[in-house]
Parts: C-alpha cells; structure tokens; sequence
C-alpha cells in the first residue's frame, strides 16, 4: 500500500459524536500536531461548518458517503486509521469495514451493536489478516472502560498474586448522562432485527458468540435481568443495558489472549442500585423498564409511537452543558480460584456516551496509529488486546479517566 496522505480520518464528523470528536481532535492535535488528520462525511457544507465551528480551518476534508463505495475506496486509501461514528452500523457500517479489510487499513468504532460485530467477524477477519487491516470495534464507553477495566485489574492481580482472577465482577457505581438519537436508534434495530430472527434471538443469549471458533469457553455465564443483592457490594443489583456488549467483548479479549484469564473464566455487569427496601425496589423497576422498553422497540406498533413522540431523533443528543455535567464510576472485584481479592475502579470525567466516549474514541485512534503492524497483525482485534498500557496511559493523561487500585 502506497504511503497514505494522513495517519487519521474522522469519517462522520458531522454526526452527533462526530461533532464532539473534531472538536476534541483540534484540542489536541490542532493543525499544528504531528498527528495528520482529516475530517469526512456526506455534506461538504456540514463539514465546511463543522470544521469552522471548531476553528479546524487548516484540517482538510474529504466528501465520502457510507452507501458510495467508489467515495468509500477514495477516502481509505488516504489514511492509514479510520476512524467511524457514522451508525446504526448494522444499518451503515459495512462498506467501510468492507474497505478497510480489502485495503489493510487500520479501523476503529464506537458500535455496540453486538450481532454486526459478529457478522463483520466472520465476514472479514480473514481478509483483514491476509492484508493486515487491524479492525477495532468498541472503542467508546462500549466496551474500552469494562475490557481495559478488566485488563488493568488481571495485570495488577498477576502481579499482587502470582495468578489472575477466575471471577470478575463490574458494578456501575455511578452513570450520569443522556442518550443520543443515533444511540437509541442502534438500540431499537437490534430489537427490531430480533423480532424477525429467531436464530438472531438465540445467538444474542450466547456469552461467547464473538468469540473465535473453538474456544472452548463452557461456563455457564450470569444474565443478570432483574432484582438480586450482591453480597460483594452489599447492595442489590439492577441490568446495565451496556452488559450485553461488553461481557461479549471481555470473554472475546480472554480468547484473542490465549485464555490468559483462564478457561472457567466468569465476568457479569450491573448497576448498583442501594441497600434496603428502596435498592431492591429500584433492582426491580430497573429490570421491568428495560424488559419494557426492548418489548416496546420489537413490535412495529409501540416501536413507532417510541420514534416519533418519545425517543431522540438521529442528531439529538445532551447539551454540551450537560456532557460536562456527565460522568461514571465503574467498580470491579476479581477473585482467584483460591479466594484472594482484588479492587479496582475505574472513572470517567464527562458524560459517558458523548463528552467522554469522543475522548476514548480519539485517542483510540492515535493509539492504533502508533502500534506496529509487526507487533500486533491484521485481523479483529479487541481494546484490551490491542491498545493495552499505551491507551490506559493516553486516558488518564488525555481523556480525563482514572484507573485506580482500592486497598480494602
């Protein structure tokens, strides 16, 4: 492949999280940097506004639509990381990640959308190894603050004990934030793609489906959909509407990693949701709301009453104000099969799907664009897998996270 123009294109700059992503980009890279980076999307106009809202006068951008794979072509062959916001993906996403396989360009997203992860897997992971494209889904809130979460506390379990932990346990301490028209809408075609499949149904309840073939992982893996205590917290427990993706991508991190958690490895998610009458209350209406909400978004009736009076609109997001009002708390507990336990908590300074996802987001980004290929080869690779240290390192220094270690 020829010497690409610029280390990093933003294709998409003109979504919701595409808006906040060029702004933060300039922040820190400017015009100035040694980090060369564009700006693409659809709308020569919205991006020409978009880089002048930014005062990226100097950023260059490029005209390429998700549906045009000729633009498509065009604009891969200039980079060498793209980097897309543009979704529903399952929707939108596949031409770019098609591209950027064939043409061993380096790719990274914010998706959640756990059964196009899956697809583009079995479609491309061969073609991204033939031509060493590294493809890096999940590298927003879903899923880098759970998997490298989980990677800090293995490292730091490795080193305390000699071994890492068999058990792994992420309770949402803290979750401040809004919800985006472009988030929900990827929300409600999941449930819409699942009311018509029933093998889609199936394969969305397996812990492991983005798991590499034969894995061999067998244990049975907790679901948590409604009211429990946790006697590791104290507290009763509610569903984190994240934890569908995220255990998904660590059980997938434990594979890509040659099972360096273990075979019988066990990892679960969930809100902490306070003690007595009134967490065990809020355990349940916690469960029966989501339960609601994803029955509300399969069937075609309620689904349309969702989208035109209830739900977010593509574009529609939290205010800026509100994304510096944002912020998360996660908490982790891992234990060795022998009993010893270790503490981790790992924070997030801005609203987590917006202020806070466009900084892991970016950063993501120029951390992919500094690994060798030699060190780490094409194919679908996970946070943890890839970014590791680097990344941890650029989030604490550059994205307003922390990775911390509690003493008990």
């Amino acid at each position: 492949m020829a010497t690409a123009q610029y280390d990093i294109i933003l294709f998409g700059a003109t979504s919701f999280v595409g808006e906040i992503l060029t702004g933060y980009m300039m922040s820190q890279y400017g015009d100035k940097s040694d980090i060369k980076w564009a700006v693409a999307g659809r709308s020569e106009d919205k991006l020409i506004a978009t880089k002048q809202k930014h005062g990226a006068h100097e950023i260059d951008h490029i005209v390429a639509d998700a549906a045009n794979e000729q633009q498509l072509l065009a604009m891969v062959k200039q980079a060498r990381v793209i980097v897309s916001t543009v979704g529903p993906y399952a929707l939108y996403g596949e031409p770019l990640v098609k591209a950027c396989a064939q043409n061993g360009v380096d790719y990274c997203d914010l998706t959640g959308e756990v059964q196009w992860y899956k697809r583009m897997v079995d479609k491309y992971e061969t073609t991204a190894k033939q031509t060493g494209a590294r493809i890096v889904h999940c590298s927003g809130f879903d899923s880098i603050p759970s998997d490298l979460g989980v990677y800090f506390l293995q490292q730091h379990a490795q080193t305390k004990f000699g071994k890492m932990c068999s058990d792994v346990k992420l309770r949402v301490a803290k979750l401040r934030g809004g919800a985006s028209g472009g988030t929900v809408a990827s929300m409600v075609n999941i449930a819409k793609e699942a009311a018509k499949d029933p093998a889609l149904r199936k394969e969305l309840q397996n812990p492991y489906s983005i798991c590499p073939s034969g894995h061999g992982f067998k244990r049975r893996q907790e679901n948590i959909n409604g009211a429990q205590f946790d006697e590791d917290f104290d507290q009763w427990i509610g569903p984190f509407v994240m934890a569908a993706v995220n255990t998904r991508v660590v059980h997938r991190s434990n594979a890509l990693l040659n099972k360096a958690y273990g075979d019988d490895f066990h990892y679960s998610e969930a809100m902490l949701m306070g003690k007595g009458k009134k967490g065990k209350s809020r355990s349940r209406n916690m469960g029966w709301g989501l339960n609601i909400f994803m029955i509300m978004a399969a069937i075609k009736p309620t689904r349309w009453i969702l989208e035109r009076f209830v739900l977010p609109k593509p574009g529609e997001g939290p205010t800026p104000q509100e994304q510096l009002k944002g912020c998360f708390d996660y908490r982790f507990v891992g234990k060795t099969d022998d009993g010893q336990t270790i503490k981790v908590k790992v924070t997030g300074d801005r609203d987590p799907g917006y202020g806070s996802t466009a900084k892991m987001l970016g950063q993501a980004a120029v951390c992919l664009a500094n690994i060798s290929k030699e060190d780490k080869p094409g194919g679908f690779w996970t946070p943890a897998t890839i970014y590791q240290e680097d990344l941890i390192e650029r989030l604490i220094d550059k994205s307003g996270l922390t990775f911390e270690v509690l003493e008990d």
